[in-house]
């Protein structure tokens, strides 16, 4: 149990000490400056906390209150509020985050870019929640932000807050009550085949060429094709496993990265297409020996790795050049999900394929394709069962009667 100071007099009366008004007392330095009493006790972690009260009354209040806080486990440090939006953002809640250093990286800008830039010197026990939801507004009214894009900024900084209340340093988020952008994905409609092989027609180089034919084939994401490595691919099973990434950081370049998620390591079927293309590529294009690169399947002519730009430039030259609309390298990803979904594939398979974390993804980007793919369902079988009953609407052999 904690006890109460009173900072006016000393503890000890001094016979011999200056007259004070406060009858058998004796007027310590700090007398009639700022608040009387004193509260002290130890926090759950052994260090002594203090607070200044005007009336030795409110003393004691506050000290059954975080005696009973203690006990029930709902103690808050009362000075840990104090700490500012940027130090927990960045020095706890970026560090606590179980990601790689490029996605750290992309959580650091977008934290300094929409958060930090409005509250980073602000204490974090001092945000509102209308401050909170007006900041949300702002994603889109002043910084321009569309499509998923605030939902995706505004779930950062609720993390940044939720973390908060886990590790008591607050009691409550501001963005409790506080209804998150609404989520709005708008609808993928990927190249078709006949689009992709004009592409791959129109690509000008075979590097190219087996690249757009590859990423079609497989669905990997750019990152994931760029950084293949022949060690990755099994020829008699006709698999590749997807297990590393090539990603650009700053002031390192280009380096092979893990992953961002358990599920994006993954291994995919090859068609025999797959296995013909690599083969064949392979034979006119060795994967690069030795040194950094050693077994890189796809690099440029100096042997070192295919530069995102370049992929994306490439892409966009084989549109112009088939005279199609351009279209993103993403999109041959959505292609390939198109194709397992219009095969009958259920979502299971399709999400383990394109390495999501969790179906809920697979389902809200693929949503009107599987719908398309049941509508089609509903075609075949009414096509082939529609002239199967005699017009005299007697049983068919076999069958028994409706109703019977």
């Amino acid at each position: 149990m904690g006890y109460i100071a009173d900072r006016w007099h000393r503890s000890r009366p001094d016979p011999g000490g200056p007259a004070c008004e406060h009858r058998g007392k004796t007027p310590s330095s700090a007398h009639g400056k700022g608040k009387r009493w004193q509260a002290r006790y130890d926090g759950p972690d052994g260090k002594e906390r203090t607070s200044l009260f005007g009336t030795r009354v409110e003393a004691e209040r506050h000290l059954v209150k975080q005696e009973h806080d203690k006990q029930t486990g709902s103690w808050l440090d009362p000075r840990a509020g104090r700490i500012t939006v940027r130090e927990f953002a960045l020095d706890v809640w970026l560090p606590a985050q179980n990601v790689n250093r490029r996605t750290a990286s992309a959580y650091a800008y977008k934290l300094e870019r929409y958060l930090l830039s409005d509250w980073g010197t602000r204490e974090l026990r001092s945000i509102r929640p209308s401050e909170a939801g007006a900041w949300q507004q702002s994603l889109t009214a002043r910084y321009g932000l569309s499509g998923g894009t605030p939902n995706r900024i505004a779930r950062i900084a609720r993390s940044v807050f939720k973390l908060a209340v886990t590790d008591r340093v607050i009691a409550v988020s501001p963005f409790q009550g506080v209804p998150a952008p609404k989520l709005v994905k708008s609808p993928v409609h990927p190249p078709d085949v006949v689009e992709v092989r004009r592409m791959i027609e129109a690509a000008g180089h075979p590097r190219w060429a087996v690249m757009l034919e590859l990423a079609a084939l497989t669905g990997l994401r750019s990152g994931e094709l760029r950084g293949l490595t022949v060690d990755c691919v099994d020829w008699l099973r006709r698999t590749v496993r997807v297990e590393k990434q090539l990603v650009a950081e700053a002031g390192r370049g280009y380096v092979f990265s893990g992953l961002k998620t358990g599920a994006g390591r993954r291994t995919i079927p090859l068609p025999r297409r797959a296995v013909e293309l690599l083969s064949g590529y392979l034979a006119e294009f060795p994967a690069v020996e030795g040194g950094q690169w050693a077994g890189l399947v796809f690099s440029m002519p100096d042997r070192g790795p295919v530069p995102v730009t370049t992929l994306f430039r490439a892409m966009r030259s084989a549109c112009k050049n088939a005279g199609l609309a351009p279209r993103h390298w993403h999109e041959l990803r959505h292609h390939y999900a198109s194709v397992l979904i219009a095969g009958g594939e259920n979502p299971t398979v399709v999400q383990r394929r394109l390495g999501h974390q969790d179906i809920s993804t697979t389902l809200g980007t693929y949503s009107h394709l599987f719908a398309e793919a049941e509508e089609r369902t509903r075609d075949v079988l009414d096509a082939a069962w529609g002239g199967t009953f005699p017009e005299s609407g007697g049983p068919v052999r076999g069958f028994p009667q409706v109703g019977g």
